[in-house]
Parts: C-alpha cells; structure tokens; sequence
C-alpha cells in the first residue's frame, strides 16, 4: 500500500492572468506531496519564478498545519530555518 498525500502546494502567478472573454482572473493550482521535503522543495521552485504559493497539511493529516503566502517562504528556505 502506498503512503498517501499528506501536503498541498497552492500556486499561482502575482498578476492576474487574461482570459479569452477579456476578463481578468488568478490562476491558481494545487500539487499534492507525500512528504513535507517534497512540498517545500516545490514551493521554493515556484517562489524562485516570483509567484505566491501557500502550503499545509490534507485532512485528515494531524496535526493540521497551514502555511500563509507570507510565511512560506521562511518555511520553505532551509537557510532561513538553519
């Protein structure tokens, strides 16, 4: 049996992105990790592109945990956390 997804990366460029109708909106993705080294290793490919991301934990994963667009970055950087 494999382990399930237990992190999410939500992502997606700073400007908002035109659409064919004109309109403008924010793409967002979301990638699902096995592991929290997997899940920061892709936010920190995603922040060297200059796009914001946000990051936890799948229900029913415990202790949840929630990583804002403004902590991520601290969160992601293992020098920061050095």
């Amino acid at each position: 049996m494999t382990q399930p997804d237990t992190w999410y990366v939500a992502f997606g460029p700073d400007k908002p992105v035109k659409t064919n109708d004109n309109a403008t909106g924010t793409v967002r993705s979301t990638r699902t990790f096995k592991s929290e080294v997997d899940a920061k290793l892709f936010a920190m490919q995603i922040l060297a592109k200059g796009w914001s991301a946000s990051a936890g934990t799948l229900n029913p994963h415990q202790p949840k945990q929630v990583i804002s667009a403004s902590q991520i970055e601290k969160w992601a950087d293992p020098r920061v956390n050095a």
